[in-house]
């Protein structure tokens, strides 16, 4: 899942370069920083509790940090009607809320030990307290919407249930589905929902047009997907942690990223190929040699040029469905993430 611009301190990175999105006009950055600033303070009080174990465990991977995608999303979104609207930043908080709910679901399904630098919540409370408050962090989302009146409950309830489907498809494999297509699915269900609607949700309450809105939703669930891919491709093609892990850790760990269903799937008949498939279909590789040598084939396989070149079709999608929304810095904001993700892969 994409990972989620503030750091543990809730500072903002200058021009979010963590994410590659360029703020060229000062007026939309001051408006969207304003955003995340009131967002990070909302965040906070709203998973307080009167059982101080709840409020701390609550605040555990908030207080981590992340990119806080989503709502720059929704903050994005509302620039294309009236970004200080009154409920524009209690919808960044749901989509947030709701995102940070699956991540602590998330380790104890992966069995993490470490989540943005820290122990996990399972790894310090037991797998039993960090579903409990990954369930009430949804309840707190929950909350929060019904004040947005009841399409945005229903709204937040439709993703929460993508996000579900997209849980239990991956759990239970591909089945009698093309590993590849099942791949996708998972991602469009899991990471793209969510984004679809933080952008939705931006255009929504901020006010913009009907077409504005389902725009901005048909990107942000391309873009959602786009990241996610490319995140695999750093996986095997950085050198160093851009990836915010160390590279190799998804081929080690057994996860079947988009270049080795690639991979697995092709049938070249060349030596390196050959030799690829035989060690990928071994499953985790945990044995140091193996691992090396199959990341340096994955490197220089037709798979990841492949890889590379959907990630970038998928960049491209994205910026097409941003047509309908008018020139201007808010929308050169949402293609650079498109041009970041592209550059970022090639």
């Amino acid at each position: 899942m994409v990972e989620d611009v503030v750091n543990p301190a809730g500072e903002h990175s200058g021009q979010f370069g963590a994410l590659g999105l360029h703020l060229a006009d000062p007026r939309v950055e001051a408006s969207v920083l304003g955003v995340l600033d009131r967002v990070e303070a909302h965040l906070r009080a709203s998973v307080a509790s009167a059982d101080p174990l709840v409020t701390e465990a609550a605040l555990h991977l908030l207080q981590a940090g992340g990119k806080r995608f989503r709502p720059l999303l929704v903050a994005l979104g509302a620039q294309f009607g009236d970004p200080e609207a009154a409920q524009v930043v209690p919808a960044a908080v749901v989509m947030e809320l709701t995102h940070l709910a699956t991540l602590y679901h998330d380790d104890v399904m992966d069995e993490a030990a470490v989540r943005r630098g820290a122990p996990s919540a399972n790894s310090r409370w037991t797998n039993s307290v960090a579903i409990l408050v990954g369930d009430y962090l949804f309840a707190r989302a929950a909350d929060i919407a019904a004040d947005l009146g009841p399409e945005a409950v229903r709204l937040q309830a439709r993703t929460f249930a993508r996000l579900v489907h997209g849980q239990i498809a991956e759990t239970v494999g591909p089945r009698d589905t093309d590993p590849v297509a099942h791949y996708l699915h998972v991602i469009a269900e899991k990471t793209g929902s969510l984004i679809a609607t933080s952008a939705r949700f931006g255009g929504m309450f901020g006010g913009a047009s009907p077409e504005h809105i389902e725009a901005l939703a048909g990107y942000g669930e391309i873009i959602g997907v786009a990241f996610q891919l490319s995140d695999d491709l750093l996986d095997i093609a950085s050198e160093s942690v851009e990836s915010g892990k160390t590279p190799g850790t998804d081929l080690r760990e057994g996860v079947p990223t988009l270049p080795v269903l690639y991979a697995l799937a092709a049938d070249d008949s060349d030596a390196a190929s050959v030799r690829l498939r035989e060690i990928l279909a071994t499953g985790p590789l945990v044995d140091d040699a193996l691992h090396a040598e199959a990341l340096t084939l994955l490197r220089e396989s037709p798979a990841l040029k492949r890889a590379r070149e959907t990630v970038r079709s998928y960049a491209e999608d994205a910026r097409a469905r941003l047509a309908p929304l008018p020139e201007g810095p808010a929308r050169r904001a949402l293609e650079s993430l498109c041009d970041y993700i592209a550059d970022r892969t090639s």
